[in-house]
């Protein structure tokens, strides 16, 4: 489904996606832990949003909505709250650049020559999935625009917290070769190759210390610029393992015939601590859900007997579940003070208001 939903996906009519999405609907009533394909759904769905690579807007919406009518509103509300930053996150773009234009003392750039196009896109952390964040060494004239747009942002939204992802952003970098050439890249390619305009040769472990990039990280990073279809740089000895000696010097030759030229990350096969990360917030999120649904029914029932009320969460939960998985739900709610057991019969449980 993220194939044909992807931009590259140009074969496919209006009237045949929507056959497919029916078909995907099909399949997708046969899964019982729905909320398992919700959380991979969201990470691909994610990926086509901030790296503009959907196909159709529409498309996507006519696949939330056939998701939302055959799982009901809550189902799908975390991904139709991403929709909704990206459409806040335009507005907000074009308000930052008239604040900027603004001409006020305090907004005057003073690493930066030249104008640059910069877009934030603030995303509401339970809406989207869970990112690492990584701490680096970003250049003074990109660090005075996240300090503008944070002034900007904070006072319009006081008391709000931002936190700046590195690892999703992207950029487009002019780079002078035998001919000049356009490069879409990552922030961490980005901080990379900037370093090269104060001096052509760098070993790896100086290119660490300049970027304060993760050594892992780094490592795939250089990959993809010394090692992949486009050599952006030479890497010296040749070969695809990187040590911390290694020396990498600008490649000034580019045969490429496109003037716009993506140079695509080395993709790190999921491990079994990413696997074992994502069910985790599969679980916990379940736990969420337990708790939500048996303070819902307590509200409305307010006493209820141990056998009826496991009756009735199985009737509203959406996903496998044991009953010693909700009695161990229950008797946190009961240490919570949520709920008590009745004082005649302790197999009956009592709303606390």
């Amino acid at each position: 489904m993220d194939s044909k939903l992807r931009s590259g996906n140009k074969g496919a009519t209006e009237e045949e996606m929507e056959n497919l999405m029916d078909e995907v609907i099909v399949l997708f009533r046969f899964i019982q832990g729905k909320d398992v394909f919700e959380a991979f759904y969201k990470k691909d769905l994610a990926k086509r949003l901030l790296l503009g690579r959907s196909a159709s807007v529409d498309a996507e919406k006519s696949m939330l909505s056939k998701l939302k009518q055959e799982c009901g509103a809550a189902f799908t509300t975390r991904l139709e709250g991403m929709f909704k930053d990206m459409e806040v996150s335009k507005d907000l773009g074009l308000s930052f650049k008239q604040y900027m234009e603004h001409g006020d003392p305090d907004r005057i750039l003073k690493h930066s020559t030249n104008q640059i196009e910069f877009n934030v896109n603030v995303l509401t952390m339970g809406h989207w999935p869970t990112y690492e964040y990584m701490e680096v060494a970003i250049p003074p004239n990109l660090a005075e625009y996240q300090e503008h747009f944070q002034n900007f942002y904070f006072s319009k939204h006081n008391g709000r917290k931002l936190q700046w992802q590195h690892s999703l952003a992207h950029l487009l970098l002019r780079a002078q070769f035998n001919v000049v050439k356009e490069l879409q890249v990552t922030m961490f390619q980005a901080l990379v190759l900037l370093l090269f305009n104060e001096k052509l040769e760098w070993t790896f472990e100086e290119i660490q210390l300049a970027t304060k990039i993760e050594k892992n990280e780094l490592e795939r990073t250089m990959q993809s610029l010394a090692c992949g279809k486009l050599r952006v740089l030479k890497k010296i000895p040749r070969g695809k393992d990187i040590k911390d000696n290694d020396q990498f010097v600008f490649n000034p030759e580019c045969n490429e015939k496109l003037y716009r030229i993506r140079i695509s990350q080395v993709q790190m096969k999921e491990t079994a601590v990413e696997r074992a990360q994502t069910e985790e917030e599969i679980f916990q999120d379940r736990q969420y859900q337990i708790d939500a649904a048996v303070v819902r029914i307590m509200k409305t029932r307010k006493s209820l007997a141990h056998q009826l009320l496991i009756s009735e969460l199985f009737n509203q939960l959406r996903f496998p579940v044991k009953p010693v998985d909700l009695k161990k739900r229950i008797e946190s709610l009961i240490e919570r003070e949520y709920m008590c057991r009745d004082k005649d019969d302790s197999n009956v449980y009592n709303y606390l208001a």
